[in-house]
């Protein structure tokens, strides 16, 4: 009975090692087959998912953040280049990286932007001012500069002293320069009188002119030039503005370091006490 077990079992011992290999290996390749196949079948389906919009724009932007990666590492890349060719120590290496600092081109577009609209405006309130029919202003461009203006005030109230003087000295306007910066106008341009040297009518030194809306609180951008200048206008009457005829005061030409000075400091004065005058009795 022993030897019956025994040989039966060295017969199954012997189909098993002398069992056909391939079948295993084509067991085998099927199972890689079904991997494959999964493995396309998941391409597919990602591809899918990957043309939606959706995920289109993800992949923009990924895109663009790689980008804008590869610009950064390319600018650290270059500073550091500069900072070993350069040989320069602590310092010069703080140097380099307050360089690459400035350097960064993101605020050029809005820089242009500003350039823009300010451009647009200005040629704007140019073609208005020159339709004007009442010969009210006019414009001088300063060596051409569209940003920089010189403007002949014509006008005052024909009923005040103001007026009385322009025509006993022969003075046929009032010169004023107004710059714009450049974020105009979403900021007031600074204006300032040139000639004659007035006394009063909220003018002071230098040539600067006290007026609210010429500061960025009272500022507008609805305000034109034209608006501006006629709000000048009035309130060179309403403070009893002269033309000054002392002698040798009235030959000292007004200069803008000193007007800048004087607006600064009025500036910094109301906006702590603010724009209303006070009463006589409180000094």
């Amino acid at each position: 009975m022993a030897t019956l077990l025994r040989k039966i079992g060295l017969i199954r011992l012997h189909d098993r090692d002398t069992e056909d290999p391939k079948h295993h290996q084509g067991s085998l390749k099927g199972s890689k087959g079904s991997q494959k196949s999964n493995k396309h079948c998941q391409t597919a389906n990602e591809s899918n998912i990957l043309s939606t919009p959706e995920i289109k724009a993800r992949k923009l932007d990924q895109n663009v953040k790689d980008k804008e990666k590869a610009s950064k590492d390319a600018s650290k890349e270059k500073q550091q280049h500069q900072h070993q060719t350069g040989g320069g120590g602590g310092g010069g290496g703080g140097g380099n990286k307050s360089t690459g600092a400035s350097s960064i081109p993101a605020p050029a577009p809005h820089r242009q932007h500003c350039t823009q609209v300010r451009t647009r405006r200005l040629m704007k309130e140019l073609q208005e001012i020159r339709r004007l029919g009442d010969h009210f202003i006019t414009v001088e461009l300063v060596e051409d500069n569209l940003y920089d203006w010189n403007v002949k005030l014509h006008q005052v109230d024909k009923d005040s002293a103001l007026w009385q003087d322009m025509k006993e000295t022969s003075t046929e306007f009032i010169l004023l320069n107004v710059t714009f910066p450049d974020n105009f106008p979403f900021s007031p341009p600074f204006m300032r009188v040139l000639t004659p040297r007035l006394e009063n009518g909220y003018v002071l030194d230098g040539g600067a002119i006290c007026m609210e809306l010429l500061t960025p609180r009272g500022w507008s951008s609805a305000y034109t030039v034209e608006a501006v200048m006629r709000q000048f206008a009035a309130s060179l009457v309403k403070g009893q503005g002269r033309i000054c005829r002392k002698a040798g005061k009235s030959k000292k030409a007004f200069s803008r370091k000193e007007a800048e000075a004087t607006f600064k400091s009025l500036v910094k004065t109301h906006e702590k006490y603010g724009w209303v005058s006070p009463p006589v009795s409180d000094g």
